[in-house]
């Protein structure tokens, strides 16, 4: 018989208000980032700034920071995969603009 040992992490309701707080503190960061002109910069800025509200999701609302080593290297790996796709693209689009 297998016995599976599943760890449950439930997170306080504070700290979740608190991860919440900082996701509606990074989407009025990018509102009032993308109303300043900052050329090329602004690509830049939104970008990353979507990579911090993504990784807050990822990290607590699906429980990535409390699975193994094997899961979270193959999402850092995705990442990564998408982070040079979208570099490729832009070495189109920089130009242009």
């Amino acid at each position: 018989m297998e016995h599976e040992s599943r760890s449950q992490h439930v997170l306080s309701y504070g700290f979740l208000t608190g991860i919440f707080a900082a996701l509606m503190v990074l989407t009025a960061t990018t509102i009032i980032v993308s109303r300043i002109e900052l050329g090329f910069f602004n690509v830049v800025v939104a970008l990353s700034v979507a990579s911090a509200k993504a990784s807050l999701v990822i990290f607590f609302f699906m429980h990535l920071k409390y699975e193994n080593r094997t899961l979270k290297t193959m999402v850092l790996l995705a990442f990564i995969l998408l982070a040079i796709c979208i570099g490729f693209t832009f070495f189109d689009v920089g130009p242009r603009t």
